[in-house]
């Protein structure tokens, strides 16, 4: 008879690369780097390179998406409804 052990890793309620840094990027930084990585996609899927390439892009776009919503929030929320939140 087999058996198999199967184990967990635990990971972070948050990835290291989605964690926010000392620096905070404006809005209008991001979109700018947003719109950059998205014509970068673009070129790379037009060329089609290798998938550890496009995943690069594709974790880098990730980031700053995530770092513009949060920039957002910071932006237009109340301080008061920020801290609570």
């Amino acid at each position: 008879m087999m058996t198999m052990k199967m184990s967990t890793v635990l990971r972070p309620a948050t990835p290291s690369r989605f964690r926010r840094g000392h620096t905070r990027p404006s809005v209008e930084a991001l979109l700018h780097e947003i719109s950059g990585l998205t014509a970068e996609r673009q070129v790379l899927r037009e060329r089609g390179v290798d998938p550890a390439k496009l995943e690069r892009n594709r974790v880098k776009l990730a980031r700053a998406q995530w770092e513009l919503s949060h920039a957002l929030i910071e932006r237009y929320l109340p301080a008061a409804d920020f801290q609570a939140a």
